[in-house]
């Protein structure tokens, strides 16, 4: 589901609101939670997930296309999701029921 989708969706179940007022409360909640992430706060939805920031050390890596080896990579954050447990419990109810299926594993190559 991409955000035009879920503004689709959203205003399917909101027949109230129109479709400019969902896009424009899905923009807002989407610029705020990237307001706070950059700003180095947590965001906790209870039932679903929470947002942090997760630091990622400096290193050095190999460059693929050339093959050299010692490029130094600084160090970052990057925005991290962990999924609450209720979704994690209605996730593994869906796919107990069928509705998702697990990834086919690759052949593997004799």
């Amino acid at each position: 589901m991409n955000k035009s989708e879920l503004i689709k969706r959203m205003s399917d179940r909101l027949e109230q609101l129109s479709v400019r007022d969902v896009d424009l409360a899905v923009h807002t909640m989407i610029e705020i939670m990237s307001d706070s992430l950059s700003s180095g706060d947590r965001i906790e939805i209870r039932g679903f997930g929470t947002f942090s920031n997760h630091y990622r050390k400096p290193r050095n890596v190999r460059n693929p296309k050339t093959g050299e080896v010692g490029i130094h990579k600084p160090g970052k954050f990057i925005p991290h999701f962990k999924p609450g447990k209720e979704l994690k419990i209605r996730v593994d109810a869906a796919r107990r029921l069928g509705v998702l299926t697990a990834p086919q594993e690759p052949l593997q190559q004799l």
